[in-house]
């Protein structure tokens, strides 16, 4: 009798690899948008709580605004619970203020960036990741993401002053099997894993015995028990007439 595949088991949407949304504390985005509002006035708020979520390498923010309304954002380095943040087109460029790239002076490190104004914020979110304004042109601003790609983005889109929160959290390493499997179990992903090839024949179509075992690749639209391997694969295998590497 055979094994049912991990991607066949992930594809069911059992306990294992169910969302575990019931432990999130909302989403991390911008206040609602107005953009006569963004534009006209400058709001100011205090940094209310910074608290943890399952599943999320950053921290959070809940901001309350004079106006009364609440924000989650996601919070940059050296944010402190009771610190003022300003929110609009026209804010001081302090460390957590939210404000509108074409504003912006070159230079500038901006995290948690929109990529079309009003989305709430796209770009820039991980623990530790910034990007940095280099130019403005008319209604547009270049921006240097995390990847060193040069990106152009509207100058309306809003961002945050300052790099995300928690930037050391790769260097700390995880040292016990048990501590990953919860990591990855607020994740909701399947850990440890198996390589297909260290299977039996009768676990997976990669498996079996001591000789290496030919995989075809597997077409796009096969299905989650065929999907294995390369998948969709252009070609496989080494070159043919491929020229060696001169000593």
């Amino acid at each position: 009798m055979g094994k049912r595949l991990l991607v066949q088991r992930r594809g069911r949407g059992g306990s294992v690899f169910r969302n575990p949304k019931w432990k999130k504390i909302g989403p991390a985005r911008y206040i609602e948008y107005n953009a006569e509002e963004f534009k006209n006035k400058v709001l100011e708020g205090y940094v209310k709580e910074l608290v943890h979520e399952p599943g999320r390498g950053t921290p959070l923010a809940i901001v309350r605004f004079e106006d009364g309304r609440e924000m989650i954002m996601i919070p940059p380095e050296g944010l402190a619970v009771g610190q003022k943040i300003y929110y609009g087109a026209k804010a001081p460029i302090a460390l957590g203020s939210i404000i509108e790239l074409g504003s912006a002076p070159e230079g500038t490190i901006v995290s948690n960036i929109e990529l079309r104004p009003g989305d709430g914020g796209k770009l820039a979110r991980s623990s530790g990741a910034y990007a940095i304004i280099l130019a403005h042109s008319r209604n547009k601003t270049l921006i240097q993401l995390p990847s060193k790609k040069v990106k152009e983005i509207d100058g309306n889109a809003r961002a945050t002053v300052g790099i995300v929160a928690a930037g050391g959290r790769t260097e700390k390493p995880f040292l016990k099997a048990g501590k990953k499997y919860y990591w990855s179990r607020a994740k909701s992903f399947k850990y440890p894993t198996v390589r297909g090839k260290a299977m039996s024949p009768y676990a997976h179509p990669a498996g079996g015995g001591q000789h290496p075992k030919g995989l075809t690749p597997a077409p796009r639209n096969a299905p989650p028990g065929r999907k294995v391997g390369h998948i969709a694969a252009r070609r496989t295998g080494r070159k043919k007439g491929a020229s060696k590497t001169q000593r």
